[in-house]
């Protein structure tokens, strides 16, 4: 099991029912879904970099063979 740690944070209150809104989930679950988005951002950004970069050779008429 993953190691976790009890944090205290003051959010504004309409952000916080908001994103619970959107998630349809509880505090944890909603500011725990926010930092895993805030973590994947830097990812996200070095794929968006390298659009245009990567030659990629696919097929789609072949691709669509199997359906």
């Amino acid at each position: 099991m993953e190691s976790t740690r009890k944090v205290t944070v003051e959010l504004p209150d309409e952000l916080l029912r908001r994103a619970q809104r959107t998630t349809g989930a509880g505090i944890t679950a909603t500011i725990r879904r926010g930092l895993e988005l805030v973590a994947a951002d830097r990812a996200y950004e070095e794929l968006r970099q390298l659009r245009g970069k990567v030659a990629l050779s696919i097929n789609l008429e072949k691709l669509r063979e199997d359906r």
